[in-house]
């Protein structure tokens, strides 16, 4: 059965190659005056290859060689550079993953009871008819929108039965 959804979940998000994200990544590091070390690269490819938002035990896992030490101060370094984005749920995890403009636009689905974070994209049509929306809120109180996420909260299909 072909699904009539406006919208698609990610599996995994790929629009620059490992390169040019690594040559981005190295940029907004220069620009914090920090270095792109390896443990670094580690992270950012572990982000990469993760289907969707990662905790940091779940980082530590697809990367044993980075000690949660070095996660935990390199996420922050990361996040306020630029490079990566902190997603806070109802659990007591916060999930991180790379920055919008090194993957793709997307929205999350966040579940309220265990905190799993699922990536999803809209189609085109409804993607801009969003915009739009949310352009002309924010025009009501002369506010000027940069860029919109959209968080879904809910209870994922693991939870619910």
């Amino acid at each position: 059965m072909v699904s009539s959804r406006p919208f698609s979940i990610l599996s995994s998000v790929e629009s620059m190659t490992d390169n040019d994200v690594d040559d981005e990544v190295a940029a907004l590091l220069r620009r914090a005056d920090q270095r792109y070390t390896s443990s670094r690269r580690r992270l950012v490819a572990a982000l990469q290859a993760g289907a969707g938002p990662l905790t940091i035990t779940q980082i530590v896992a697809a990367d044993d060689s980075l000690p949660q030490s070095t996660v935990y101060r390199n996420l922050t370094l990361l996040e306020e550079a630029g490079v990566v984005t902190r997603i806070v749920t109802s659990d007591d995890f916060a999930r991180y993953e790379l920055a919008e403009h090194l993957t793709e636009h997307h929205h999350h689905l966040i579940c309220s009871t265990c905190g799993d974070v699922t990536d999803f994209s809209l189609d085109s049509r409804t993607e801009t008819n969003l915009d739009r929306a949310l352009h002309r809120a924010a025009d009501k109180v002369d506010f000027r929108v940069d860029a919109h996420r959209l968080d879904l909260l809910g209870t994922c299909a693991g939870c619910k039965g």
